[in-house]
């Protein structure tokens, strides 16, 4: 599911990637004691605790994979808990202990542009993981196709809304949060495809931290105002949002199934949900390859070297820069193909998803549990 790289430069990225682990001294030294002083720090920062997926794929494989390519190697971790103030603060503070490289999702796309500039005075070269930060020096840049997630999801409403009679909608959008990069291109992409098939938008709102209390308002707010049956869908820019939205049509008495909900980011309550039919897809982003690749990128740089070069597959302009990019694909699961993707990536094994709530579910749709 990665997007297609470049095959010529592999060999130039194995060259670099020995390089690194050479130059970390190799082997299988701690840290402690002598030989340990070419050991370079990364720090790792991501943005929040409420999307599950950073403390359960993104930190792990990326900490693993570090350690892999280079045993000597540290990894400082912050999470900013959605607070940009304290971002700020945290990358202060690895800045001050000293750091190699940094791999930076931002809480806030826009005043994170102050945290590169800081980190490049001091000659810290930075990756903007998952959320581009925008008119900053960037040295590199890994995400998806953020705005075809929002196409998949799109796509993939409308295909449901049509096969229930309801082609035109109108639909609800609960949109992601507004200070997000990618919550402008996922809306992007979801309201390209609406425009182009004439679906209506009868209520669409923003959602500060993607939080599913804030979804589950906004849902509230929407129904109060059209009615119980005034919609036919739900555009939810993730899995949390689909998660507060349901719980408002729960609320009000409206059976989630029979208004298809949109997700993304896989979370194991999405599948969950999805096998219930409570919600209709979600979308699978690999955030292993990206975590793991993200790694790849960030002992090349700490260490001086270039990027892997059969990594990077486009440029992405952030209004500073044409940011050497690595650009992965996004897929739309459904009950369908539950199986196939997060199932058999690993992302999710059986036990985790077919619990005894969830048991007859899963029988359902083919999956056996642990």
């Amino acid at each position: 599911m990665r997007a297609r790289r470049p095959i010529i430069a592999s060999a130039v990225a194995v060259l670099s990637l020995s390089l690194a682990v050479a130059a970390c001294g190799g082997g299988n030294d701690s840290g402690s004691g002598g030989g340990s002083s070419s050991g370079k720090t990364i720090a790792l920062m991501l943005p929040e605790h409420t999307t599950a997926r950073y403390e359960t794929q993104d930190r792990p494989h990326f900490e693993s994979m570090v350690k892999s390519l280079c045993p000597d190697c540290s990894v400082i971790y912050e999470n900013a808990n959605q607070d940009a103030s304290e971002q700020q603060s945290q990358a202060d503070a690895v800045l001050t202990q000293g750091i190699d490289a940094m791999v930076l999702d931002p809480v806030d796309a826009t005043s994170a542009s102050t945290i590169v500039a800081k980190a490049k005075a001091q000659n810290v070269p930075v990756i903007s993981y998952d959320r581009l930060v925008a008119n900053a020096d960037l040295d590199a840049y890994i995400s998806f196709d953020n705005v075809r997630v929002g196409r998949l999801q799109a796509t993939a409403l409308e295909k449901k809304l049509t096969q229930d009679g309801s082609a035109k909608g109108p639909i609800v959008m609960i949109n992601g949060d507004p200070t997000d990069n990618n919550a402008h291109l996922f809306k992007q992409g979801a309201s390209s495809v609406f425009s182009q098939d004439g679906v209506k938008i009868a209520k669409s709102y923003d959602t500060p931290d993607y939080s599913p209390a804030n979804a589950q308002t906004e849902m509230q707010q929407a129904i109060t105002a059209l009615g119980n049956n005034g919609f036919a869908g739900v555009y939810a820019a993730n899995d949390g949002t689909a998660g507060g939205a349901i719980a408002a049509m729960k609320g009000a008495g409206i059976t989630p199934a029979t208004r298809p909900t949109t997700g993304q980011d896989s979370e194991l309550t999405g599948i969950q949900r999805i096998l219930t039919g409570e919600q209709y897809m979600t979308v699978y982003k690999a955030v292993k390859p990206e975590a793991e690749d993200a790694a790849r990128m960030a002992v090349a740089l700490a260490h001086g070297d270039p990027l892997p070069a059969n990594l990077v597959n486009q440029h992405t302009n952030n209004g500073k820069t044409s940011v050497p990019s690595v650009i992965l694909t996004p897929v739309a699961v459904t009950k369908a193909n539950v199986a196939s993707t997060v199932i058999k990536d690993g992302f999710w094994t059986p036990a985790q998803i077919c619990t005894r709530a969830f048991a007859s579910a899963c029988k359902a749709a083919g999956i056996k549990g642990s």
